[in-house]
């Protein structure tokens, strides 16, 4: 696997700093977040010095009930050509459900949610991995999922199935460590053990980031800095393998660049000293160790349309527990489901909020409670943009401010954002006007 180095994730709030930081040899990208075409400058600079860009996806669902989307995958493999990437990353992760395959209407969670660790699930994610990497230009790795619950009846513990996964298909593993701590914090997974089970020479690079714990559940936040425990696990993954890369992520709450800077520095440092006494890795592997590349790995059962089937009907159940207010499958924690709706919902006015800024500025203080009154029972059928619409409509047919000043500008935002203005001027601008009104009740 070729050599990353020490990395930290691009983000345009962090541009400046990134590009000023010392010994940064490379960056990652979120995958939709980028457009080919205009790729940002701070990119194309760092580009040119030499410093990698590798795209990392977060809305393929390779453990979802269905194939990849041959859309989504052209555009992750655009990306991958067009910033000139070593390999592309994804998560080990389901991110919708619904559908034709369950006679139901399509569900987003707008976040990773975890796939079953059973025999027939992961039969399912090895033929989506080899279709995502038939079509993908570049080395595909997937990384390891934060977790605040588990699905009844698992088979394999986390280190088998990812073991099996590398062994079966040959992709590459992402592994994030800070994801190791929090499946120990909340599920009770034992980071050395999972270590201990991976195939590490099958490694593509290491993911590090911050999170807090509270009422007993750790929350991967990427919002805060990263912890000794975290550290840790990472020096535990050190001591077993140098990793090809080592990436620190953080998504927002950012601090300093000083800060930022000296986050990375002891980054650097953990691998370095855990790595004094390692083992290399040739003398660890096992007999049937993973292959270096797709080629040549050993595929395993196939899953049958029956078993996608059956996946869908599981996963479809749990998503709208978790975003719809149905009963919880048998045998969930209703709790940790519970939790993680409440965050579903946070995280779901939080990018909308960043998508449409707009709206957070109107209404102020009012937003956050009125997009949690808005989202229940509302689950995410389509994308942020269009939530952000639909919420604002909400807002001034069910629930208007009272202020007139907050009221108009709320209008003439929806209007302005979806399409409506541009009636205005034209000969039946005025009718538009008076239909407009009855729309929205005002």
């Amino acid at each position: 696997m070729e050599r990353l180095g020490t990395g930290i994730g691009w983000r345009p709030a962090i541009a400046e700093a990134v590009e000023a930081m010392a010994g940064i040899e490379w960056v990652e990208v979120v995958a939709e977040n980028v457009c080919p075409g205009h790729l940002p400058d701070s990119l194309r600079r760092l580009r040119e010095r030499g410093v990698a860009v590798v795209p990392h996806g977060v809305g393929l669902g390779l453990g979802g009930a269905e194939r990849p989307d041959p859309v989504r995958l052209a555009a992750l493999a655009e990306r991958a050509e067009a910033l000139g990437s070593p390999l592309v990353t994804e998560h080990i992760a389901f991110v919708r459900a619904g559908g034709e395959r369950t006679a139901s209407r399509g569900l987003e969670a707008g976040h990773l949610l975890p796939v079953p660790r059973t025999r027939e699930g992961l039969a399912v994610l090895c033929e989506n991995v080899r279709i995502a990497q038939d079509q993908l230009p570049v080395q595909l790795a997937v990384e390891n999922i934060a977790a605040l619950f588990s699905w009844p009846d698992e088979e394999l513990t986390e280190g088998q199935f990812l073991y099996e996964l590398a062994d079966r298909t040959g992709v590459r593993l992402l592994i994030d460590v800070a994801n190791l701590h929090t499946n120990h914090v909340n599920q009770g997974e034992d980071p050395a053990a999972a270590l201990d089970a991976l195939p590490l020479e099958a490694l593509a690079y290491v993911h590090v980031a911050g999170g807090f714990e509270r009422d007993g559940v750790w929350h991967d936040s990427h919002a805060h800095p990263v912890p000794e425990p975290v550290l840790a696990v990472l020096a535990e993954l050190a001591s077993r393998v140098r990793p090809p890369g080592v990436l620190l992520e953080r998504d927002e709450r950012f601090p300093s660049a000083a800060e930022l800077e000296a986050e990375v520095a002891k980054i650097r440092r953990t691998v370095a000293v855990a790595g004094r006494d390692r083992v290399p890795v040739g003398a660890a592997a096992r007999p049937g160790s993973v292959p270096a590349s797709g080629a040549g790995a050993a595929t395993g059962p196939v899953a049958d349309e029956a078993a996608r089937t059956r996946l869908a009907l599981g996963q479809t159940a749990l998503l709208s527990a978790l975003v719809a207010g149905t009963p919880a499958p048998e045998g969930f924690d209703r709790g940790r489901l519970r939790v993680q709706s409440r965050m579903l919902t946070a995280k779901r006015g939080s990018v909308v909020a960043s998508l449409a800024p707009e709206l957070e500025q109107i209404l102020g203080d009012t937003y956050r409670p009125r997009f949690l009154r808005y989202a229940a029972g509302r689950p995410l059928t389509g994308g942020y943009r269009a939530d952000a619409l639909a919420f604002a409509l909400h807002t001034l047919r069910e629930e208007p401010p009272a202020e007139r000043a907050v009221r108009r500008a709320l209008r003439d935002w929806w209007i302005e954002r979806s399409g409506r203005a541009s009636l205005v001027g034209r000969p039946w601008a005025r009718w538009a006007r008076v239909a407009r009104f009855a729309l929205l009740g005002r």
